[in-house]
């Protein structure tokens, strides 16, 4: 698979269009809140920010509010990127955002210039070629700039979840409906063998990335191409491009059953 044909990738873009309907004051003040926990005592007011795989562009409008000078999204899903220009003109009117149709592997910092934070969540995973991926994104920070990205832990099972997803991504709706019910029929038994309350994980879900339950599951479920990675190697590789750790957010050692969560982390272009 080319890495710039999109062919075989699932379609977050119908994702994410009918996710940006449910978007409120609410789920806006999330997002920055996410972006604060992630870049922590780092200040987003009169920065340049860099989003990688926008999706509904509900974190472009939350670092606006923030206080960004100017944000730049980009995605190679074109429903992305009319949701996200949507949301933008919908959230942040008349504010400076740019929302392009573009890949991470077309990103060069003699023509793209560079940006004082480059935030990509849960997205270079999806790529098909996930360590150039990084590499390429990694080119357009700032000297000094943060690198803010989200790559699923690696688990047991991760061989597993890729067959899955390759097949859920060419399933019918019916298919994918389907397998969406068995899985959440699963996870619902588990919770109830814990003893926890499923209908109140549900009714308070938060996902990192801004969706709720039901978006998460189908998004989770077709995420093709999918590539998993442990924090030493992202630790190594980041070294070799020039970075120094700021913060990781990681996940427990998991035999992955249910999937795998993404490890966040920040780190800065020295």
């Amino acid at each position: 698979m080319s890495l710039k044909d999109i062919s075989a990738h699932f379609t977050f873009g119908e994702n994410w269009s009918h996710y940006a309907a449910t978007i409120d004051e609410a789920r806006l003040a999330e997002a920055e809140k996410g972006l604060v926990r992630l870049l922590g005592e780092e200040p987003l007011a009169g920065k340049s920010l860099l989003d990688i795989g926008c999706g509904s562009g509900v974190h472009d409008v939350a670092a606006l509010r923030l206080g960004a000078a100017r944000v730049v999204a980009i995605d190679i899903d074109p429903v992305s990127v009319s949701t996200a220009r949507s949301v933008a003109t919908r959230h942040a009117p008349g504010r400076d955002i740019e929302v392009k149709e573009l890949s991470v592997f077309d990103l060069a910092p003699e023509t793209f210039g560079t940006f004082d934070i480059v935030y990509s969540w849960g997205v270079l995973h999806h790529t098909g070629a996930m360590i150039e991926a990084v590499g390429k994104a990694a080119q357009v920070v700032k000297p000094g700039g943060l690198f803010v990205f989200a790559l699923y832990h690696r688990t047991a099972l991760c061989g597993l979840w890729r067959v899955e997803k390759r097949w859920y991504t060419n399933a019918s709706e019916r298919m994918q409906r389907a397998a969406r019910l068995i899985y959440i029929g699963l996870l619902r038994l588990r919770f109830k063998l814990s003893g926890r309350d499923f209908g109140a994980y549900v009714a308070n879900y938060k996902s990192s990335r801004g969706m709720n339950f039901g978006h998460d599951v189908h998004d989770w479920m077709g995420g093709y191409p999918y590539e998993s990675i442990l924090a030493p190697e992202v630790e190594t590789l980041m070294v070799q491009l020039g970075f120094e750790h700021v913060r990781s957010f990681t996940s427990p050692k998991t035999l992955g059953f249910f999937g795998s969560g993404c490890d966040e982390y920040v780190y800065r272009r020295r």
